[in-house]
């Protein structure tokens, strides 16, 4: 594996340990590219990272379960996530998915039974994959019966493109990253505000606590994404997880930092064992269906 990602001869656990049964919400998986060609050139993958790396950083770290998530890489291909789950215990492992128009029917049954319980709308520009409108409501229309979350991921302002968008769905939403905000435009960014809006008075809103390093410009600490953590958290503390989003595709090395420094930022949004507990455990077991 690529020592650039900070896989480090002795990978640390984080202090204090992670509770039993902690779920990393969000890690991304890549196959030999002859094998599993990209499909989206604007969003290479890291090289030389395989699901077998993430499973031996997550024991070193005491993670016991773990949300994979459909690369842009692959656009709706799934072929490479659908052959890890065949071999990833079902116990530990649940999978979100792309979904547009050309996935079908029978794609999505088979994605369900092989334990995806979600679909990422990447709006985010810079993916390249922006879903139309009309295409993503009929994407919810054909994933609902299956009691799927969905995910919504884009950056700082773009969400306010969408606010309309936002404001209409019923189904369990997750907002990917914090937002993607930057700390420099201040907590009360019009981006920011939409966000706690959403997560205050919205049931069916949640957010995930993850990429808090992207949004300050510090090499290390990452001070200045405590407060926006903390403040969503707040928000919605039954309705919070976390993701390391292995292998850090947005993280430039050399400055990535040991794994473990990720939830201990993490630690840092939240008061108590009781809400790490909470973040960690409880509330991904309920969204994706761990037992």
């Amino acid at each position: 594996m690529n020592e650039t990602l900070a896989t480090h001869a002795a990978i640390r656990p984080p202090h204090p340990a992670l509770p039993r049964n902690s779920c990393d919400c969000q890690i991304h998986v890549y196959g030999d590219p002859a094998r599993y060609p990209v499909s989206n050139p604007q969003y290479q993958p890291r090289p030389n990272v395989t699901f077998e790396d993430s499973v031996r950083i997550h024991d070193a770290l005491g993670m016991d379960r773990c949300v994979i998530v459909q690369t842009a890489v692959y656009r709706t291909d799934h072929s490479y996530l659908l052959d890890v789950l065949d071999r990833a215990p079902r116990d530990r492992y649940r999978a979100v998915a792309i979904i547009d128009d050309t996935v079908s029917d029978a794609d999505i049954r088979r994605l369900h039974d092989a334990g995806v319980r979600g679909a990422r709308f990447n709006f985010a520009r810079f993916l390249g994959i922006r879903p139309d409108i009309a295409e993503f409501w009929r994407s919810l229309d054909r994933i609902r019966p299956y009691g799927w979350m969905i995910k919504v991921h884009a950056v700082g302002a773009e969400l306010l493109e969408i606010e309309d968008l936002l404001r209409r769905i019923r189904d369990t939403v997750v907002l990917d990253h914090l937002g993607h905000l930057h700390a420099e435009e201040g907590l009360d960014q019009p981006a920011m505000r939409l966000i706690l809006d959403l997560l205050k008075n919205n049931e069916n809103w949640w957010v995930m606590l993850s990429n808090g390093p992207l949004m300050s410009q510090q090499k290390s600490g990452w001070d200045e994404a405590v407060p926006f953590g903390r403040l969503q958290y707040e928000a919605a503390p039954d309705r919070a997880i976390w993701g390391s989003d292995f292998p850090y595709p947005g993280v430039k090395a050399p400055h990535v930092p040991q794994h473990a420094e990720f939830i201990e930022l993490l630690y840092r949004f939240l008061p108590d064992a009781a809400a790490r507990e909470q973040v960690l455990v409880h509330n991904p077991a309920r969204l994706f269906g761990f037992t």
